[in-house]
């Protein structure tokens, strides 16, 4: 199948899922088209059956704000025309769906019907999305897809309490590739980052307010007061400068080590001992299935999709937000013993196997032949 992909390509959760989708179905057979502003940061050396095509938005001086969804839509209808796209997924309601839609309507006019799958991922349904200003929009472009999947059950619910929609919403969960951390890294030495005797605590996000920069802060200064412990903190946004002084007036800045981004998170978490993920809210918790199929327990928060991620008292434990005392005391006792600490890092790879790709690709694959068959019936 004929597939074009429309994501971010950041280094953010949406992101990192298209392109490793796109990956996968390649690697199946399928042709495979990005079009997006950049060549998505997960993507490497392109091969037979992946493409991308760039999205450049011209500067003119009549607009404060440059229209990408009129460059993004445009770029769509010529790549679909040129290459015989058979399919169109697009990653995030905004604005990737609406531009989708206005895609398809110019499509149609040219006698040519393509289907379109939207993929809810969070902030676009639960931040940007409910907002007065985009929500008739957002409504609009998801009951006008014809296939709407959630990255979790609990954003299809909260979906589906924001907004007014017609259709049913599928949940194809997030997911990771097990094959890539099939293999020990010679070069993962612990002495790197600590001491033999030190714990390595990490965390991994895009440091926006909502994942609570500073609790992660907080619960490692009381951890580390009870056993030898140092953090590593990956990634860049808003709140690390006020992360690092933070961390100045804590005293604990010789043991928080900043990396900024990686591509490289696999080799990073395969000497932690614990991830911490305290978020206000997160639509599933990708950084911490991320963690635990490379057998790092986490302690996180308990919102959103992340309890279908992180099971209570067996990958690893939840709270409260806002909780920081409790999550360092869940934190201490995994970490406190070596026997305990063992049992939550084979739970946590277990658990993590589950949503493997090998499990979640059939999925999508399903819900390609179900779009794509009703194509037929309305060319």
């Amino acid at each position: 199948m004929k597939i074009a992909i429309v994501c971010y390509p950041t280094f953010g959760g949406s992101g990192v899922v298209a392109t490793e989708l796109g990956i996968a179905l390649a690697n199946r057979g399928h042709e495979v088209h990005f079009v997006t502003y950049r060549q998505p940061v997960r993507l490497g050396l392109l091969n037979n059956n992946i493409h991308f095509h760039e999205v450049h938005v011209p500067e003119y001086p009549l607009f404060h704000y440059q229209p990408y969804e009129l460059a993004l839509s445009s770029k769509l209808v010529d790549t679909i025309r040129l290459y015989n796209i058979e399919l169109l997924h697009v990653h995030y309601a905004i604005p990737h769906a609406y531009a989708g839609y206005m895609a398809k309507k110019m499509l149609e006019e040219q006698g040519i019907y393509i289907p379109m799958i939207t993929t809810l991922h969070g902030t676009d349904i639960t931040l940007v999305g409910k907002h007065p200003f985009y929500k008739p929009a957002v409504t609009f472009s998801i009951n006008q897809s014809d296939v709407v999947t959630a990255v979790s059950g609990s954003l299809r619910q909260r979906t589906l309490e924001i907004f007014d929609i017609d259709g049913d919403i599928e949940v194809i969960p997030n997911f990771i590739d097990g094959k890539k951390y099939s293999t020990s890294f010679t070069d993962c030495q612990r002495t790197n980052m600590a001491c033999d005797d030190e714990r390595i605590i990490t965390h991994v996000s895009n440091f926006r307010k909502v994942k609570r920069i500073p609790d992660v802060l907080k619960i490692f200064y009381k951890i580390q007061k009870e056993i030898p412990t140092k953090l590593i903190m990956v990634g860049e946004g808003p709140e690390k400068e006020g992360a690092e002084r933070l961390c100045e007036e804590l005293g604990i800045s010789e043991k928080v080590i900043f990396l900024g981004n990686s591509n490289e998170i696999d080799k990073i978490l395969c000497f932690s001992d614990l991830f911490l993920l305290p978020s206000e809210s997160e639509s599933f918790g990708l950084a911490a299935l991320e963690a635990m199929i490379n057998r790092v327990p986490v302690i996180s928060s308990n919102v959103g999709g992340i309890p279908e991620v992180n099971i209570q008292g067996i990958t690893g434990f939840l709270s409260d937000v806002g909780n920081i005392d409790e999550m360092a005391k869940n934190a201490l006792a995994i970490l406190g013993n070596d026997e305990i600490l063992e049992k939550f890092k084979r739970n946590a790879v277990r658990e993590a196997q589950k949503f493997d790709i090998l499990n979640i690709l059939p999925l999508y694959e399903d819900v390609y032949e179900r779009a794509y068959k009703s194509r037929l019936k309305n060319a």
